[in-house]
């Protein structure tokens, strides 16, 4: 038998088990229902196993079968993947993307690379929310998000992009007025700029040597938007715990100046997320591969902190 029978045989197996009956296979491969009866004697006897219990009323799957239908599924998505691949290559990339991202992030980064990306690709158009609440991409109908967290388990594919490092840092003013901290737990006399979207009040921290612990900051104010909370910190109101990727050009500039830098402060990744119950479209691919490669495992927010050696 050529391989072209056996997939037809495991595609005429899997739609008995999703309809239910031969007769309804029968009408959705609109074929006669003796063939499809034909092809799943015919693939039983070849694999040597009954693959459905038979009753009156209903057929139900044997043990045998139930493991047979999940790798049939498996191969006929690869069978199905692997022709969509080789038609989306000889296309134009193009069609819409929705893409979910947290403000400070979509603005400062996700933009413009979006920007440079349209260059390319001009064809390509893209519906953008940049909002800081964790959308569902399902029922909102979003393509992709990028997610800035410890990833935990979901029903969604992740692909990392970048390590998010944060710092605590204040202006040169509020330190020359309030002194600078050498250890974690001198931050309790300090002022806090505090996100409020985070779960945990105290920030915690990886010392040089591996040690861990955490601090809680009593905080004068707080927001849901780091951008915000860069710029009050700028204006001397506080010191704040942040990712790296908001406020490295403060940093750059001298507007703000990092402490503890020999610590770690909750680092994270970056990740483009996606359903996994939906079909990756190939601009989708192309889009995550490009901020992979754009971003780098060491982006390039991270570089202000050069001259500390950290």
């Amino acid at each position: 038998m050529n391989n072209m029978n056996r997939l037809l045989e495991m595609e005429t197996f899997v739609q008995i088990v999703d309809t239910g009956s031969i007769s309804a296979a029968a009408d959705r491969m609109d074929t006669a229902k003796s063939a499809v009866s034909r092809r799943l004697a015919e693939l039983e006897s070849r694999v040597g196993a009954s693959l459905l219990n038979r009753t009156t009323r209903r057929l139900s799957l044997t043990g045998a079968g139930g493991a047979f239908y999940e790798r049939c599924k498996t191969i006929l998505a690869a069978v199905a993947e692997a022709e969509r691949c080789v038609g989306e290559a000889e296309a134009d990339l193009s069609g819409t993307l929705r893409v979910a991202a947290p403000v400070s992030f979509g603005v400062a980064h996700l933009g413009p690379a979006i920007n440079d990306f349209l260059m390319e690709h001009p064809d390509v158009e893209f519906d953008l929310d940049f909002n800081d609440r964790q959308t569902d991409l399902i029922a909102e109908g979003f393509d992709l998000a990028i997610r800035i967290t410890k990833l935990r388990d979901s029903s969604l594919v992740a692909r990392r992009l970048t390590s998010i490092r944060s710092v605590v840092c204040a202006s040169p003013g509020y330190w020359n007025a309030c002194g600078r901290p050498e250890q974690p737990d001198e931050l309790k006399q300090h002022r806090a700029l505090r996100y409020s979207n985070a779960s945990r009040r105290s920030w915690s921290w990886t010392g040089p040597g591996g040690e861990r612990g955490s601090v809680t900051v009593p905080f004068s104010q707080m927001s849901n938007n780091g951008t915000y909370l860069g710029q009050a910190a700028t204006a001397g109101l506080g010191v704040i715990c942040i990712p790296l990727f908001i406020v490295h050009e403060a940093i750059q500039s001298g507007q703000l100046e990092p402490a503890l830098t020999r610590y770690r402060w909750g680092d994270v990744d970056a990740y483009a997320v996606y359903p996994q119950t939906r079909r990756v479209s190939r601009r989708v691919r192309t889009f995550i591969d490009f901020l992979a490669e754009r971003f780098g495992d060491t982006p390039y927010w991270d570089l202000c902190l050069e001259s500390d050696g950290s």
